[in-house]
């Protein structure tokens, strides 16, 4: 008995040796500067096989999204290679200033409090079947904390820690339809506004959603605005953040982000008194 399993040992150890998969250890390396946050935003099923891709050439030092420029500084550092430009940081913005308090509910929800269970029910309990639901779907999925439900049942996002990551668009049932989005921390304003439903719906249903007048079409100097299939776009492109189209919003769903706080803010400052007042 004992001179079998030293036989099976010996052939074990053999085989532990050939079979043996040699493991780069630059892939440690690279996995210990990257944030551990598995939200796969950088197309890998987590970080262990980014930090893989990186090391073997395959992926950027810039691969990493939620890291942004600072990780892509610390992974080109780990493999003796120069730094990728990341490009400008992305954060989420909820295109919606109704939500559940304030558009009107098509039928009472008695569920699981999760935004996926009322969704597979006719769309979900609010009229509005395209606005937030209010459960938190998406709170539950970031994996930086940078997302808090506030007292309306709408997430309020967490600009200093929101990564871009883009997690929570994927958890939430709308997200996939423009309800959550990426834009450059840079831009200026976002259209709190999901729908696409005739004006005349949006006004039945929801005091705070786009009626398609196109008065901020008229008043933007820089063609930056457009109505398109009843809901205001922007073009970023030409967006200067002069915040006239949220002051010329009647229902009040084209805000300034914090950004674009700050860009009205220096502008009123460099204005001569006389416009000023």
């Amino acid at each position: 008995m004992g001179g079998t399993g030293l036989v099976f040992g010996s052939i074990l150890a053999v085989a532990s040796k050939r079979l043996a998969v040699e493991i780069d250890p630059r892939v440690d390396a690279v996995l210990g500067v990257l944030p551990g946050s598995n939200c796969g935003a950088c197309g890998y099923p987590g970080c262990e096989g980014a930090a893989e891709a990186m090391a073997s050439g395959d992926g950027g030092t810039g691969l990493c999204v939620a890291g942004g420029q600072e990780t892509a500084n610390h992974v080109a550092h780990v493999l003796g290679l120069d730094a990728e430009a990341v490009g400008v940081r992305k954060v989420a913005v909820l295109n919606c200033n109704g939500g559940c308090t304030i558009a009107k509910a098509q039928y009472d929800y008695d569920g699981v409090s999760s935004c996926r269970a009322a969704h597979a029910l006719h769309g979900g309990p609010l009229a509005c079947e395209r606005g937030c639901i209010g459960f938190g779907d998406c709170v539950a999925s970031c994996p930086f904390d940078a997302m808090k439900m506030g007292d309306d049942r709408r997430p309020a996002i967490d600009e200093g820690k929101c990564t871009g990551c883009g997690v929570c668009v994927t958890a939430c049932p709308h997200g996939r339809e423009g309800l959550l989005s990426l834009v450059e921390e840079t831009s200026p304003i976002v259209v709190a506004c999901n729908s696409h439903d005739a004006p005349k719906m949006t006004r039945a249903i929801c005091k705070s959603g786009c009626i398609a007048c196109k008065a901020c079409e008229k008043v933007c100097e820089h063609d930056a605005i457009e109505v398109r299939d009843n809901l205001a776009v922007v073009d970023y492109e030409k967006c200067t953040g002069c915040g006239k189209c949220v002051e010329k919003c009647a229902p009040k769903c084209i805000v300034l982000t914090s950004w674009g706080e700050k860009s009205v803010e220096v502008e009123r400052e460099t204005q001569p008194t006389a416009v000023r007042e």
